[in-house]
């Protein structure tokens, strides 16, 4: 916060949790309180589940095992395309009434992965599946495919939000500001198909934890 008060910042616009300021475990509670306190007008956008998520982290068992594996049971997840999120940010940082607000952002509907995988079948023509996941298989997988503890058990912590029902929140800001409604996830399966199905075989997959 110092550099960006010695270096004159005139507006902050961070990509936050939803819910991040009621969880003081993310580092996003903190990083919000920071930019409060150092007096630089301030939006933040706190996001629901990122559907890209879906395209990197996951990407690799949907290729080779057409399975959604990821312990959340069955859970509906609020998921938003990034796509929006930064239309949403674009549109805040070009535009005035947006100082000292906090935007929960989501998509449209909160699906489960039983209903995401059934998406995913349909516009691919071939069967993917939910399967359930234990929180040990789940464990165990992450741990074979090269993660490390820290990572693993982040992503363990998030998608058990998701199997306890609390990420389930559907909220209006996004199509409020977006003056449309948000893409749904079937948008954004028959736009990244091809991640999926092998024209785009150079994504590499995220070691970023996925967006809760």
């Amino acid at each position: 916060m110092t550099a960006a008060q010695r270096a004159g910042v005139e507006q902050i616009v961070f990509l936050s949790l939803l819910g991040a300021e009621h969880n003081r475990f993310v580092p996003h509670y903190k990083i919000e309180r920071t930019i409060q306190a150092s007096g630089i007008p301030w939006t933040f956008l706190r996001a629901s589940f990122f559907m890209q998520n879906l395209s990197t982290i996951h990407r690799e068992t949907i290729c080779e095992r057409s399975e959604i594996d990821v312990p959340a049971g069955n859970g509906r997840t609020s998921f938003i395309d990034v796509r929006d999120i930064a239309e949403i940010a674009a549109t805040i940082l070009c535009s005035s009434g947006h100082d000292q607000r906090a935007y929960p952002l989501t998509g449209a509907d909160a699906l489960t992965y039983t209903t995401v995988a059934q998406i995913m079948t349909e516009e691919f023509d071939r069967q993917i599946v939910y399967p359930p996941s234990s929180v040990l298989t789940f464990i165990r997988r992450m741990r074979q495919r090269g993660y490390e503890w820290d990572f693993v058990l982040v992503m363990l912590a998030i998608y058990t939000t998701a199997r306890l029902g609390l990420t389930a929140t559907v909220t209006p800001d996004a199509t409020r500001l977006l003056g449309r409604a948000p893409r749904t996830m079937r948008n954004f399966v028959h736009d990244y198909r091809d991640c999926w199905l092998g024209g785009a075989a150079s994504v590499k997959t995220s070691t970023t934890p996925p967006s809760p």
